[in-house]
């Protein structure tokens, strides 16, 4: 099998000239990079006018493998021929390289070009692919192949911090600026002269477009390709492999996918849940990909309206983020009555709400990833299962959860980061015991399950959401809230308890609220609210805004306990 690596676009910020300066520094030796025991120049030749200049090196590389598979192979070091075509004037540098040793046996092809940055001439991008194909080495194919990539995909990271060492060495001698390339006046009797004194192997450099260098993919820096800043930046830190993994299910999707193709971060978790398999992770996306187009998934956010029982007795809603950034879904799994939503609902209808959920998820994520500076992909589930029983646990609605559970293992992997399942009663071993064979491995991983009050305290759920953000029917901080759904003029109308006398001809001070908001008895009724907030400026609601009738202000201990929540006239803090 083949094996093929792929690099990302580096850009540096610093003039293709200078760069140049910098990446001849390697030659003929380099100690930065210690398996690059040397080189020699084998042909060298240039243009007539010196625009174009092309260099072939034979290159010794010591072999990096255990003992016995250097004494089988009976050699200490490999050897690669490259060639490099410069051209000054067009401001590029075309590297192609093979090997010598044992071409019968491994057949190992790099590319490489450094070009102008298409919207910055001022910088120079820097991209790299390669394949590895080997026939036959004396039984030990399999371990050769994996020594090869590791030793290659560490050598590429390096080969970018001796660019960046050079430039820093050049800048600190006094060398900042370069200047460019300019066609210099020839005469013509020594245009002559000089074009019969060429190395024939020149000719074939001197047309434009002649040059036998990478492939043209490999040219360009178009806006379909990746910078290696954008994935760490906005994708988090990656290896080089799965970088090289990521563009190139990328590039298949783009070539295979006409139009809209998933997001990076989309197509990353199906390369994380395939541990970077890429023929695996391909067949999942695919797969997924026709499911959501079958079922109009991508649609979904704007078609879908949950029915008025869902919306009401449905007890979980997304609230504020845990300490990492990931956005948080609360749901009291033990306060639903699931066998009568199903029943009333239906399945699918619980499935579609699953299915929304995920996809609020991804699109939080995004959010977040804004919001906070850093790449955030997955979500923090809190599972409260206080009042779990075994009336929880029918057959049918076992049943639908297995099928929830495989849905979306399927089609939104990687997008659960942690779960916390909290106040988990005697029952609950059972429910582990038929569900916890259908949850990949990877994710059951991310599963803390706290029993009793095990939550509060050190190495509870203060480890991983700040105390502001814990409710407060968990010992928490947080009161609950209400959400408003649709647009109009809302009225807040306030009961006050046994109000002091002095307040019978003043307003009440700040004091006399408190007072009145912690004295037993409905808090508030909301009878009409007037602002409509949009989605990017609201903040640390239990609650999406499109659910006004969801009567999740009742994760509150006391408002769920006052009952008096209606759809025109409903309670909350």
């Amino acid at each position: 099998m083949v094996q093929k690596y792929q690099s990302p676009v580096c850009v540096y910020k610093y003039p293709f000239e200078l760069v140049m300066a910098a990446y001849e520094k390697r030659f003929p030796t380099c100690p930065q990079i210690p398996v690059f025991l040397g080189s020699e120049v084998l042909r060298e030749s240039r243009s007539a006018d010196g625009a174009v200049h092309l260099v072939e090196r034979s290159c010794r590389l010591r072999v990096e493998a255990p003992r016995l598979l250097r004494k089988i192979a009976g050699v200490e070091h490999v050897v690669f021929v490259q060639r490099n075509v410069l051209n000054w004037k067009e401001r590029t540098l075309l590297i192609e390289a093979h090997n010598e040793t044992f071409a019968s046996r491994v057949v190992v092809k790099e590319n490489c070009s450094y070009t102008v940055h298409p919207e910055n001439e001022d910088w120079t991008c820097f991209e790299q692919s390669a394949s590895l194909d080997i026939r036959s080495f004396f039984g030990f194919e399999s371990a050769l192949e994996k020594i090869a990539m590791k030793q290659y995909t560490a050598n590429v990271k390096r080969g970018k911090e001796v660019i960046e060492h050079y430039l820093n060495e050049l800048i600190s001698q006094g060398t900042s600026h370069i200047p460019r390339w300019t066609t210099a006046p020839v005469p013509e009797e020594d245009t002559h002269s000089r074009a019969g004194l060429r190395d024939p192997g020149s000719l074939e450099v001197c047309g434009p477009g002649s040059a036998q260098g990478p492939a043209p993919e490999m040219v360009s820096t178009d806006g379909d390709k990746l910078d290696a800043d954008y994935i760490e930046r906005c994708l988090g830190h990656l290896t080089p492999m799965q970088e090289s993994c990521l563009i190139q299910l990328r590039h298949w999707l783009q070539e295979t996918h006409k139009g809209k193709i998933p997001k990076d971060e989309h197509i990353l978790r199906f390369l994380r849940a395939r541990d970077f398999h890429l023929d695996r992770a391909r067949e999942m996306l695919c797969q997924s990909l026709s499911w959501r187009k079958q079922h109009q998934v991508d649609l979904l956010l704007q078609t879908w309206r949950p029915p008025a029982l869902l919306e009401e007795f449905y007890a979980g809603g997304w609230h504020y983020q845990d300490i990492d950034g990931r956005p948080l879904y609360i749901l009291r799994l033990g306060h639903m009555d699931t066998k009568g939503l199903m029943k009333a609902v239906g399945e699918e209808v619980l499935l579609q709400h699953v299915l929304c959920v995920n996809e609020e998820g991804q699109k939080r994520c995004e959010g977040n990833t804004k919001q906070f500076g850093r790449p955030i992909s997955s979500w923090t589930c809190l599972v409260d299962l206080e009042g779990l029983s075994l009336r929880h646990l029918w057959r049918p609605g076992i049943k639908a959860l297995l099928r929830m559970i495989e849905v979306v293992e399927d089609n939104y992997p990687e997008t659960l980061g942690r779960l916390l399942i909290v106040r988990a009663p005697r029952i609950f071993p059972v429910l582990w015991t038929l569900i916890s064979p259908f949850i990949n491995e990877n994710t059951r991983q991310k599963f803390l399950i706290y029993s009793g009050s095990n939550y509060q305290g050190p190495g509870g759920l203060v480890d991983y959401l700040d105390k502001e953000v814990i409710p407060d029917f968990l010992g928490g901080e947080c009161l609950g809230s209400h959400v408003t759904q649709w647009p109009g003029v809302y009225l807040l109308q306030w009961q006050m308890h046994s109000a002091p006398g002095h307040m019978a001809c003043s307003l009440p001070g700040v004091e006399d609220v408190l007072m009145a908001l912690h004295s037993p008895g409905p808090r508030c009724k909301l009878l009409y609210y007037y602002e409509v907030l949009a989605s990017e400026d609201f903040r640390g609601s239990m609650s999406s805004l499109e659910s006004c009738t969801s009567r999740f202000s009742q994760l509150s201990a006391t408002t769920s306990s006052s009952g008096q929540s209606h759809s025109s006239s409903l309670v909350s803090r």
